[in-house]
């Protein structure tokens, strides 16, 4: 077989990216004609058409999306050369790139990836923070090293991923002093009525905390729900209700929430897993993240 053109495959990849041949070639600078005629050749070289017509544009085929990962994963990866060299990076740097699911407690994540930077390699840790799905786009992409979630993968289809649990932590409510002195007495019984905020219903901590509401036979006031963790801390914060987080990071929140608990939710627990891409050799860094994840979920807040 012969050798791929990367320059057929780099005219293809911006033309997927603009969704037109003319955006493409005005992009790059060159005649439509020349970008119409290395397309034909890359797909010759190939024997399968990357693109579909429709109306003035052109959708990817079948063969076109799956060109297209691989495309990005090698275009992505030169700029990351280009970056990794213009930034002064040295050969011992080791970088970790992690997707942080916008579900999961930001301090918990801070937490848990601090033992990555606290290893004795020159580290650089890049994060992005994002919703479940394109997260799992994104590494599938080879985008991400890691993705932070409170779900595992789904098993089956084309992804190939490690679902590795982090840890149970267990989850308790906080809250302003002003509510937590309110409602202290006779807890949890006293959270009948009292000002609740809680992550969306598509979260999966917020199934574990209706079905402890539904045993204890309680109704509070649902005053907000969040898709965004970090938002619902702030609201937290704010006064404006009891809210939901780790008892092990009871230290973190009163410093930067001023926030004390107000009791354990029994049987609740934050569940975070670690999603990684499948290779025969791990990323360093994912496995010092694994291993010390467990002391994590073990050991109180300072």
């Amino acid at each position: 077989m012969s050798t791929l053109n990367y320059k057929h495959l780099h005219y293809f990849w911006v033309v997927a990216q603009e969704g037109s041949i003319t955006r493409a070639a005005e992009r790059l600078g060159v005649a439509v004609q020349t970008i119409s005629g290395q397309l034909s050749l890359l797909e010759r070289q190939l024997g399968k058409a990357l693109f579909n017509s429709q109306g003035r544009g052109l959708v990817l085929s079948d063969a076109g999306r799956l060109a297209l990962g691989y495309a990005d994963q090698i275009f992505q990866l030169g700029e990351a050369l280009v970056d990794a060299i213009q930034s002064g990076d040295s050969e011992s740097t080791l970088r970790l790139r992690a997707g942080i699911s916008d579900g999961i407690p930001k301090l918990l994540a801070y937490r848990l990836l601090s033992s990555v930077t606290a290893m004795p390699n020159d580290v650089r840790l890049i994060c992005d923070e994002d919703e479940f799905e394109d997260l799992l786009a994104d590494l599938a992409l080879h985008k991400l090293d890691v993705v932070l979630t409170d779900r595992p993968a789904p098993v089956g289809g084309n992804l190939k991923v490690f679902n590795t649990r982090l840890g149970d932590f267990a989850t308790g409510l906080f809250g302003t002093t002003e509510l937590v002195e309110r409602y202290t007495e006779g807890f949890p019984h006293s959270l009948n009525g009292a000002p609740l905020l809680l992550p969306s219903r598509h979260h999966a901590l917020r199934g574990r905390i209706d079905r402890w509401l539904e045993k204890h036979h309680l109704r509070p006031k649902l005053t907000g729900e969040f898709e965004d963790n970090a938002l619902l801390n702030t609201f937290g914060r704010g006064g404006l209700g009891l809210f939901p987080a780790p008892l092990a990071l009871a230290g973190q929140i009163a410093v930067q929430l001023d926030a004390r608990p107000l009791g354990p939710m029994d049987g609740v627990s934050e569940q975070i897993y670690a999603i990684s891409n499948e290779r025969r050799i791990r990323h360093p860094a994912i496995e010092v993240l694994c291993a010390a994840s467990a002391q994590a979920a073990a050991t109180p807040g300072v």
